[in-house]
This record gives structure tokens, sequence and C-alpha cells, in this order.
């Protein structure tokens, strides 16, 4: 079925192949296959026959330790309407040449080619989200787009662009397959599916995948988050703390109160604490030299990079990539 379609007619099936890569995310695989089954159910036939399919055939391990059993390997994976890649942890890792061929082999062929959590990470190394819009788990943006300066890499909840469909993971691979069951047959079929995932809505693509700044840090003071929200936005060349207060027409010792009074901190260890949590990120899921992750995030020298992140996470950053 061809992706873009309106409402299906009675007799069509689509086929989908979800690609289980090691570690996969199970909430994710979970939140992107429940729609399809229950969407059978509420249309009461069969509109999508869904399969599972590994490496080399044999049953795939989740990143919390449960093992699924799959039909057969990438290479047997045929004729489907749609392939999506369910990615996990440490994916960056692994060599994915035979999923590769499976999806390339997929596209030229018209199907649909998808991805939920970091298995968008499988598609952009493939080359088959040139041109198209994408998105990735919060975690994993700036590590994607540091690998792919080309790429078109967003932080919505989901993209769906033409026969790419790529989302954050977790439970926005359900919002994901919602919207496309809508398209695929209307309204009304995805809405019982919501209600019987007591989904009491389905998101729209545009929303933000990370909770609200005032939920993450527990405060409401609209200067103070206006402050950490600015922070956030500029860690690769930190603004000075003058230019800081400015932005909230504090002076320095006020917002330095502010700080010290909500978070416990000054704005100058909240700053490095945000600097080195996205260097952790970019040591444990890209290849990137520590120095180039070290400028990155705004760091002058090698030296002073790792002593801050010692003194914050307790252990060299070299470490994250030992085991």
């Amino acid at each position: 079925m061809t992706m873009g379609s309106s409402a299906a007619s009675a007799e069509e099936v689509t086929s989908v192949g979800f690609m289980l890569v090691e570690h996969f995310s199970m909430i994710a695989f979970s939140s992107a296959i429940e729609p399809l089954r229950l969407a059978n159910r509420a249309a009461r036939r069969e509109l999508y026959r869904y399969s599972l399919w590994s490496e080399n055939g044999q049953s795939c391990t989740a990143s919390n330790g449960v093992e699924v059993r799959v039909a057969g390997a990438f290479a047997a994976a045929q004729s489907l309407d749609m392939a999506i890649v369910c990615g996990g942890i440490d994916i960056h890792r692994k060599d994915h040449r035979a999923l590769h061929a499976c999806l390339r082999r997929s596209a030229i062929r018209g199907g649909a080619i998808g991805a939920v959590c970091t298995g968008t990470y499988v598609l952009a190394k493939a080359g088959l989200l040139d041109g198209y819009r994408a998105t990735i788990h919060w975690e994993n943006q700036a590590s994607l787009a540091s690998e792919h300066d080309g790429l078109e890499i967003g932080s919505d909840l989901f993209e769906i662009d033409r026969n790419r469909f790529t989302c954050a993971g977790g439970t926005a691979a359900a919002d994901m397959m919602l919207s496309l069951i809508v398209r695929d047959h209307g309204p009304d079929i995805a809405a019982e599916v919501a209600d019987q995932l007591i989904h009491h809505r389905i998101r729209e693509a545009g929303e933000r995948q990370r909770m609200d700044l005032r939920m993450r840090l527990g405060i409401a003071h609209p200067k103070l988050l206006h402050v950490v929200g600015l922070m956030e936005k500029t860690f690769a060349e930190p603004l000075s703390s003058q230019d800081l207060a400015e932005s909230v027409q504090l002076s320095k010792r006020q917002l330095e109160r502010l700080f010290l009074k909500y978070l416990g901190r000054s704005p100058a260890k909240h700053y490095l604490r945000i600097r080195l949590e996205h260097a952790r990120h970019l040591i444990r899921q890209t290849a990137m030299p520590l120095l180039a992750i070290a400028i990155e995030c705004g760091f002058t020298s090698a030296s002073h990079f790792s002593k801050s992140y010692v003194d914050h996470f307790g252990r060299p950053p070299s470490s994250e990539r030992k085991g």
C-alpha cells in the first residue's frame, strides 16, 4: 500500500516488518506494534499484517532483557509495504550492513521506511533520509547531527515525510502509528484504537519531546526559566554571567541569588552541568574524538574538559567508552 493514500479499500492489507536491532527499546516497539493490532480489531478485519525480523534470524533481546522471537533474518524479509527499524541503546556501536541492504531493497521496491527511537540512526547511515525530514530521541539529536551534517533533523515528537517516518521513541511511537492509521484508514478507526490504548488524544507531530522546563526543574519563576532555557541553547558558546543576567534585566548578584534559592547552585555550576551532560551524550553515542566533543561543548582545552568531567561524574570521559 502506498503511503499518503486516502482510506484504503476493503481488500488492502499493509504488510509491516519490524526490524529489531539488538537491545532495542521495548516500549517504543510495543507502542508501534500495538496500534496495528488494535486497528485490525477495530476494523474487524486485517488491515495490517506484521512480522518481526532480526539480523541472524534468531530471537532478539530488548534493552530490558526480554527475548522476542522473530520470523527470520533481515535478508529474508521480502515485499514489505513498510519496514520499521526498532532501535535502542548503543546503536552506533553495531554493524548494520545486513539491515542497510534490506532497507535499501525495500526502498527501491517503493516500500515505506520508518524508525522508532534510535532506529533513525540506521536509516541515516543507510542514506535513506537524504532529502527527508526526520527526528530522533532528544538524547541522540546532537550525535546524529554531528555525524550527518546535511540531514534535516528536528526535535519534533515524530516526523512523517512522504514515505519516510521517524519518531522520538517511547510512547511517541504510538502517536506516529496512530497518525499513519488516520492517513490510511481515517480518523474513526484511529480514535477507536486510541481509546483502547487509554491514549486520551493523538499528539501532533510538532509537539515537544521533553517535559516542559518548569516540570523538569520543579520551578515556576519566569526569569529563572528563561535563563536556564538560554543556557540549554548556548552550551556550545557559553554566555557570560553578565549577559545572562541582562537577558532578564537582573544584576549578576540577583541572578546568583535566584539560582541558589531555587536550584541550590550558582549559574556557572548549572551551566557547566548542562555542558557536561551534553558531552556525556556525545561520548556514549558517537565516535567523535574527545577533543572535538570538548570544543563542541564550549571547553577550551582537553585538560579542562577532563578535569571538569571527573569532578562532576567521578570518572574520566575516556571511561565512558570502555567495555
